[in-house]
């Protein structure tokens, strides 16, 4: 454990078959560690570790003091019993996560591998294979360390492996042998084998590897494609021997693992801070009754020396100050009690097991469930403001399907009635027995084509069989496996193959197929591969007749530039196919061939093979090769391939972003791709005002373009609320907007926030004066869109364009940031973290979004296509990401609600405990007596009061789940961080402070004058200190009763239990038994008995009570009836309406929408331009290997999206952000509506206290349309307040999120009865939830509405109502 490291490496040496050459270079071995500790260093470093936590650190401080006679007035059980008790709990928990690791390192490094040894191979366990071992690895067996291939049962020294644990990629990767080692496959060869491998040192790089192979005077190079890496798995391959290169911590995997950032909740930085306030404050405490001490000691103290002399280091009263300095140290310390930490642990665990059980976030499909893999995070799941997301198989399914097709002009995949709920799927059965049978497509026109002999139909799906790098694995007669390296490379073959043209497989020099029941094989003379710049692949095959041909298939924006001018009439049409697929959301794909004659390619083969053996800008030189030949091609037509989202992913980026949560999309995509998927789930929609492309190539073109979006913004947005404005002079009175809102109504201009533009002031009021950059960006106005890509996110993330960039991104609906690396994924977490201290979460399912979820607050991992990389390396997983709203939204929110309720009481039961020593000290001549029993101190924070405020720090609740997903707005609050701040603590600090005055005073004033039955006094120490306990437990039980939302019989057990523990333990140690046993630790014995005896006793605790409870309950009376938040307005509406029961009503068929309006002239609308949706990959292809005999696939294809056009946003404007100040404004367009009535209802105000959290700013009105069953308006004076702004409890997420409206309101405010719509919908005031809930009714409210001229319906139903 302590031995020397040895230093690092410049170069790795390591010979074949010689393990005491190996063994001088002290190489790592393959046993891995991640655990911390082992049975004789746990109790050591695990106290080391725990004591370096402030607060331990601070009570074992205090326990050292409490040992010190002559300064404590306490025993040192008291401290050292929470003490052991906390570092127990939090030993138990920190053994128990090394015991699992243990158990998993043990289960890899027992696992067995045959090594050879001594010319015969021998099962090892991979804990004891050593550098320079030679290993045999069988099918499907994972790589025990990083190995150099030597050989394989393959052709060509082949072996294929999967990389999900690496890199998330499921599809197979070849790599091959060195061409001089590959026939050495049996044993007794290997054996003798003595090659000498000088390489690399260790380090993570998962795609380099540089190295050269010396044997038999000879040296060869070794490359990447020469490996295999710890991690992967052997596939499609019988057997494979390989040289362990890097062993255990050295590997590859293991370099890449790191250390996970300790990670802090927001609520965590605030307790410290409020610790160390604390801290002061109970300094200053211990300063104030230390300098009473001095001044009692000298003034009165000195008068009764004679007779009660100082102890004895005592000589005089600074010093005796100076202890009690100490002594009140101690005895005050209880404002921070040690049970708050380990209170606070249990109840994150018992939220993160919520979390591990939610049936609803368990997906059957895969068998999977929601794993909160911390336990420190919960509460910050209710805080975040910013969602970074992966693409590929985070919002998509990662499952490509043929979708629709262009050939020759003419396209299909329609469906030929699109009407029919169910539409044919063909049968291609009786047509190709080697179909596959999961393939669907559902226009029979294209079969028929196909069936008919059309020349270009054939040649097209002739194309799509041979242009690829697809392998083929035939496991039985005409049952076919493709290996695809990007899915819809799959998806394209399988087409083919199911319209009659099947690739059967391949050599390095030929193709296999099988083209309309014909066997045809094609020589494969060349491949072209692609790369980003190119966009485009090629091959150049010769048919059975010698025809040469080259086939293209690659993105229309490069690949129609390079067609033959006689195309022209051919090309136009699809084009026209193409805008359509795009618009539709599908992944395009233009496809040509060239035909070749020998000469031609005689000589273009001769410069690609000097071009291809070129030392110097080999790259270049073939780019150039490539580009000669793909000239003059005939366009055959186009393909669509479908990326279906995940399921839900609309609604959930909808209702997330209801709750003001903003979502950044972080792919490694294309443009073009990354903007379908954005029209797909509902980022993007053709109503955003614009959408701003950032692509500049330099620093300055980028910091152009930013600019130019701002100033684009900021115009756009002044010119909108100019034409509301003008446009709504003289409506003010008569006219209503399409949110309902009234113009001019009193209050009602706030709400939402999104409508107030830059300078806009209403009823003529002049302009306000210009608002800086920052605070214009903030008030901007409209629906706008920013896609940036990864070479101009590169100039944008440089130091001197943060702030521009980020003002710039933060003031649009949604951000796309494409082409990105996995660096530049965690440098855009860490730029928003860093300059708009916003809680963040990054959500991916691939090793390439490690960095990201790492980087964030909290990171998610989605357990998808892409391996566990991302799930390991999370704090939350699961299988879906529709289940991210409910994390967020119920988890999340209630965790944020439960840890700030337990955290507002906790601080003021302790103060209200503590404080009553502090005055007690100016009337026992400050000499620290406490005034309670020491047990009682003891046991107060442990038994008395710890188990209901765990109750409800576990289970409390404000609304159930399904509101909290009905009303995202609930959200806000944490967001905004307003149940739990520093003025949140002072407000329980100051009532704890109050709480203590009544429980200190009232006693002593009653007790100080008041006798027993028989007349003696009751004014003793004694009496005093169980009466005033008695009252304390009391008046903390009744409090906490009224701060629980949310009884289960937990709660009531813990609550009822622990106040009748009280009384049981306060006997039972002031019992003569234990008095008998132990004398001199029991000093009240029978005045338990002797004091609550007395009915004066119980009268004064009654009268403690009522003063210490009935300011609250006024308190929280008048601030639900003059302030009430969304939460509280929620649950009053739905106790309302299961009291009430509405008359039948006839349904009026009409259905609430949303008004979102289409913009005029807006830039970037959707179909105005081609988006090809074929990606490619950031490295270079592999033709070069398949070419070469190493039969490879392409490297991954981007996601295409799946997009349906809307007229009208399913998100509309997000409330302005909690800086921002916007003057009084509304939003949407002014119109008369005369076939809707309007009902006054408070809105989400601009100010986030309504929003579930504020206990500022009263909910506004404002109006709200409903359907009515006349064109009749009723007057604005008759309208009616409606308190809960809520569809009907049944009414799905999905409705709520589609039908808000742009003024930021919630949901909408009508709601349907049982039996069908209300004609008018239904009106309720405040005052009718107070009198459904408490019997109280507000006159004032009804005056207007009892002669309300609205329809008969309504009338009738408001009387019902009340």
């Amino acid at each position: 454990m302590f031995r020397k490291r040895p230093p690092p490496e410049e170069e790795r040496r390591v010979r074949a078959n010689d393990r005491e050459y190996n063994e001088k270079f002290q190489y790592a071995s393959n046993c891995i560690m991640t655990s911390k500790y082992n049975i004789i260093t746990f109790l050591p470093v695990n106290l080391f570790e725990q004591f370096q936590e402030v607060a331990n650190t601070y009570f074992l401080f205090l326990l050292i003091l409490q040992l010190i006679p002559q300064i404590s007035s306490l025993s040192w059980f008291t401290t050292i019993v929470p003490l052991a008790l906390v570092l127990s709990i939090t030993a138990v928990k920190d053994a128990t996560d090394d015991y699992f690791r243990h158990k998993s390192d043990n289960q890899v490094n027992n696992r067995q591998s045959q090594v050879l040894i001594r010319g015969s191979l021998q099962n090892e366990k991979w804990m004891n294979v050593r550098v320079g071992d030679i290993i045999k690895l069988e099918n499907n067996q994972f790589v025990a360390a990083d190995l150099l291939l030597l050989s394989s049962t393959e052709p060509h020294g082949l072996c294929y492996i999967e990389t999900a644990e690496l890199d998330g990629e499921t599809n197979m990767k070849v790599r091959q042998s060195v061409s001089v080692t590959s026939e050495l496959g049996d044993p007794n060869n290997l054996a003798s084998f003595d090659g000498e491998v000088v390489c690399e040192p260790p380090n993570n790089k998962l795609d380099r590897f540089s190295g050269t192979l010396y044997w038999r005077e000879k040296k060869y190079s070794l490359t990447n494609q020469n490996m295999l890496l710890r991690g992967c798995v052997l596939r499609n391959t019988e057997a494979c021997y390989g040289l362990v290169i890097f062993a255990g911590p050295d590997t590859k995997l293991m370099q890449n693992s790191g250390r996970t950032k300790f990670k802090r909740t927001s609520i965590d930085r605030l307790m410290n801070t409020l610790v160390l306030w604390i801290f002061g404050f109970l300094v200053c405490m211990g300063m104030i009754l230390a300098v009473g001490n001095a001044g009692w000691e000298k003034e009165v103290g000195s008068l009764f020396q004679s007779y009660l002399a100082w102890d004895t280091p005592v000589n005089n009263f600074l010093f005796s100050a100076f202890l009690s300095f100490w002594s009140y140290v101690i005895i005050l310390n209880t404002v921070v009690p040690i049970s708050l930490y380990v209170s606070v642990e249990v109840i994150r665990l018992g939220h993160s097991y919520f979390i591990n059980w939610d049936q609803q976030m368990f997906c059957s499909q895969c068998n999977t469930a929601a794993e909160a893999r911390t336990t420190t995070l919960n509460e910050e799941l209710g805080q975040v403001e910013y969602i970074f997301s992966d693409k590929t198989g985070t919002l998509t399914q990662n499952i490509m399907t043929f979708n629709k097709c262009s050939i020759n002009g003419q396209s299909y995949g329609d469906l030929t009635d699109p009407l029919e709920t169910q539409p044919k799927r063909l049968d291609f059965s009786p047509f190709n027995p080697l179909a596959d049978p999961d393939f669907c497509f559902y226009d029979d026109k294209l079969l028929e084509s196909v069936k008919v002999g059309d020349s270009c139909t054939h040649e097209f799906f002739r194309l799509l069989s041979l242009c690829h790098t697809v392998m083929s694995e035939e496991k039985s007669e005409g049952e076919l496996v493709y290996k695809a390296q990007s899915p819809d490379e799959g998806a394209l073959v399988t087409a083919a193959r199911n319209f009659g043209f099947v690739f059967r497989s391949r050599t390095p020099g030929t193709i296999t197929t099988t083209e309309m029941g014909r066997t045809v094989t094609y020589s494969l003379l060349a491949i072209l591969d692609f790369n980003n710049i190119r966009k485009r692949m090629s091959v150049i095959v010769r048919n059975p007749e010698g025809r040469i041909r080259l086939y293209c298939k690659g993105a229309d924006t490069v690949l129609l530039e390079r067609l033959h001018p006689c195309n022209q009439e051919v090309m136009s049409i699809t084009s026209d196919h193409l805008n359509e697929y795009a618009a539709d959301g599908l992944r395009t794909l233009a496809l040509a061939y060239r035909d070749l004659s020998e000469d031609e390619w005689e000589a273009w083969s001769e410069s690609h093979r000097f071009a291809d053996k070129a030392t110097d800008c080999r790259e270049d030189r073939l780019a150039a090769a490539y580009e000669e030949i793909e000239q003059n091609m005939m366009l055959l037509g186009a393909t669509a391939i479908e990326d279906k989202l995940q399921e839900g992913v609309p609604e959930t980026i909808a209702v997330l972003s209801l709750a003001n949560i903003k979502i950044w999309v972080l792919t490694g995509d294309k443009q073009e791709t990354a903007v379908n998927i954005g029209y797909s789930c509902k980022m993007l929609t053709d109503d955003m005002t614009e959408v701003f492309i950032i692509s500049g190539h330099t620093v300055q073109s980028v910091r152009q373009e930013l600019r130019r979006a701002r100033e684009r913004m900021i115009e756009l947005s002044r010119t909108r609320d100019g034409v509301k404005e003008e446009g709504m002079q003289g409506w003010r009175e008569p006219c209503f907007n399409g949110n309902g809102f009234k113009e001019g109504q009193e209050g009602g201009d706030t709400a939402g926030g999104s409508g107030g533009g830059v300078g806009k002031q209403l009823h003529g009021s002049p302009l306000p004066p210009p608002l800086p950059l920052s605070n214009l960006m903030d008030n901007i106005s409209g629906e706008f869109a920013i896609v940036i890509n990864g070479h101009s996110l590169a100039h944008a993330l440089e130091a001197d364009m943060e702030a521009e960039f980020v003002s710039t991104a933060c003031a649009c609906k949604a951000v796309i940031c494409c082409r990105v690396t996995p660096l530049q994924k965690a440098q855009v977490v860490e730029l928003i973290k860093k300059r708009k201290k916003a809680v963040t979460l990054a959500i991916g399912d691939g090793a390439n979004d490690i960095s990201m979820i790492k980087s964030a607050h909290i990171g998610v991992g989605i357990s998808g296509q892409e391996g566990i990389q991302a799930v390991l390396a999370s704090d939350y997983s699961f299988s879906q990401f529709r289940f991210l709203q409910r994390l967020l939204l119920v988890h999340g929110r209630w965790s944020y609600l439960r840890m700030c309720r337990f955290l507002c009481y906790f601080f003021y039961k302790n103060f209200a405990f503590t404080m009553v020593h502090f005055w007690f000290g100016f009337f026992c001549g400050f000499s620290a007596q406490t005034v309670y029993d020491q047990y009682f101190i003891t046991l107060f924070n442990i038994v008395y009061t710890s188990l209901p405020v765990l109750a409800m720090g576990i289970f409390d609740q404000d609304v159930p789940d399904h509101r909290s997903l009905e009303y995202p707005k609930l959200y806000e609050p944490g967001q905004l961080n307003l149940l739990f701040n520093k003025r949140e603590f002072f407000i329980c600090i100051a009532q704890g402070i109050y709480t203590s005055v009544v429980l200190f005073f009232v006693p002593y004033a009653v007790l100080s004058n008041a006798t027993q039955s028989n007349g003696v006094p009751l004014a003793d120490y004694q009496t005093f200190a169980v009466t005033t306990a008695t009252a304390l437990v009391i008046v903390v039980s009744v409090q906490i009763v009224l701060d629980t939302g949310f009884w289960t019989v937990f709660n009531h057990v813990f609550v009822w239990g622990s106040l009748g523990s009280y009384f049981i333990i306060m006997f039972a140690l002031h019992s003569q038994t234990l008095f008998r046993i132990f004398p001199n630790q029991f000093h009240f014995v029978g005045s338990a008995q002797s004091t609550l005896l007395q009915p004066v006793v119980w009268l004064t605790i009654a009268l403690a009570t009522a003063i210490c409870i009935v300011p609250v309950l006024a308190f929280r009376f008048l601030k639900l009836d003059l302030k009430p938040q969304l939460s509280d307005t929620v649950r009053y509406t739905q106790l309302v309406r299961q009291k009430r029961r509405k008359p039948p009503g006839r349904n009026t068929g009409s259905a609430w929408r949303g008004t979102g309006s289409v913009s005029e002239g807006r830039l970037g609308a959707r179909g105005g331009s081609r988006r090809s949706g074929y990606a490619f990959a950031h490295q270079e292809g592999f033709g070069e290997l398949i070419t070469s005999g190493k039969n490879m696939r392409l490297s991954s294809l981007a996601l295409a999206s799946f997009a349906s056009r809307h007229s009208s946003s399913w998100i509309d404007t997000l409330r302005r952000k909690k800086h921002t100040h916007t003057p009084p404004s509304t939003s949407g367009e002014c119109s008369p509506a005369p076939s809707f009535i309007s009902v006054s209802v408070p809105p989400l105000s601009n100010s986030s206290s309504i929003l579930g959290g504020s206990q500022e700013t009263p909910i506004e009105e404002e109006t709200v349309a409903a359907p009515a069953q006349n064109t009749q308006m009723i007057p604005a004076s008759v309208t009616q307040t409606l308190p809960a702004l809520a569809p009907d409890a049944e009414a799905p997420a999905s409705q709520v999120s589609a039908q808000a409206t742009s003024s930021g309101v919630l949901t909408p405010t009508a709601s349907k009865s049982q039996g069908g719509d209300s004609p008018g919908g239904w009106t309720l005031s405040l005052g009718t939830v107070q009198e459904a809930l408490f019997g109280w009714k507000v006159i004032a409210s009804r005056a207007s509405s009892s002669n309300s001229p609205g329809p008969t319906s309504i009338a009738k139903e408001t009387n019902q109502i009340k």
